[in-house]
């Protein structure tokens, strides 16, 4: 588990290429605190927040990170004000209008992990649509968790192994942790090597709670608008700085 305080930028990046993590998952924390220090409106964080978004996404592209993970909306996140919420889903469905008509340029895989079914019906449409355009791309991979929690994952997993079980379609007496993953939103992608959290917050607040188990941890005082590539490198830095082992010996 790394801490680290905000330092000064520098252009000098401190990773090994060839030891870089597969997948990254960042929680983007701090949005409405970086609008509120400076008298604006949370709204206005948010937009700086996905702002930032792109400009990482595209960072992890080019150097070579093969999937990216951000926590977008969380299941809790119903419980803000009406406007905040509608100012979200107003910049997810930018997003990703933006992102379609991109797409063949940028020629990014999106994936949606949540429960989409209590959002918006334009929002749900552009969703499918991204999904489906996409699919044929290759390289990086950018997973959105909207509308997500990790609890909510689980248990929606565990209800549907039940249920196949109780149809006949599955052992229940057999169930391996390989199985259990099919049943998950990330079914298919690798777990996080690397969880990161900016705005001085040191917890993971319900995100990829199955997926993290073995993930490193970093946390920066950092809020989110402000979190540019060397924010980035230096949590890469970190990342490698640690032993991986996995319950063994190194």
């Amino acid at each position: 588990m790394f801490k680290h305080k905000h330092t000064r930028k520098s252009n000098n990046r401190t990773w090994e290429p060839d030891r870089l993590p597969r997948h990254i998952a960042i929680i983007m924390d701090g949005n409405g605190r970086w609008a509120s220090s400076r008298g604006m409106p949370r709204a206005a964080g948010h937009a700086a927040g996905a702002e930032t978004f792109r400009r990482i996404a595209a960072y992890c592209k080019d150097i070579g990170i093969e999937y990216l993970t951000v926590y977008a909306f969380s299941t809790e996140n119903w419980k803000r004000p009406v406007d905040e919420v509608g100012a979200i889903m107003n910049l997810l469905e930018k997003y990703l209008r933006e992102a379609l008509e991109k797409m063949e340029r940028d020629r990014v895989k999106m994936r949606f992990f949540g429960d989409i079914s209590a959002l918006p019906p334009r929002l749900k449409e552009l969703i499918t649509q991204t999904e489906e355009v996409s699919q044929k791309f290759e390289g990086v991979q950018v997973n959105l968790c909207v509308n997500y929690g990790g609890r909510d994952e689980i248990l929606r997993a565990a209800g549907n192994i039940a249920r196949d079980a109780t149809a006949g379609k599955l052992n229940a007496d057999n169930l391996t942790e390989e199985i259990f993953l099919r049943y998950l939103y990330s079914s298919g992608v690798p777990d996080p090597d690397l969880i990161i959290r900016p705005s001085g917050e040191m917890r993971l607040s319900n995100f990829l709670l199955w997926q993290s188990a073995y993930a490193e941890l970093y946390f920066t005082d950092v809020l989110w608008p402000d979190f540019g590539e060397r924010e980035l490198d230096r949590a890469i830095t970190a990342y490698q700085s640690r032993a991986r082992r996995y319950g063994g010996l190194q």
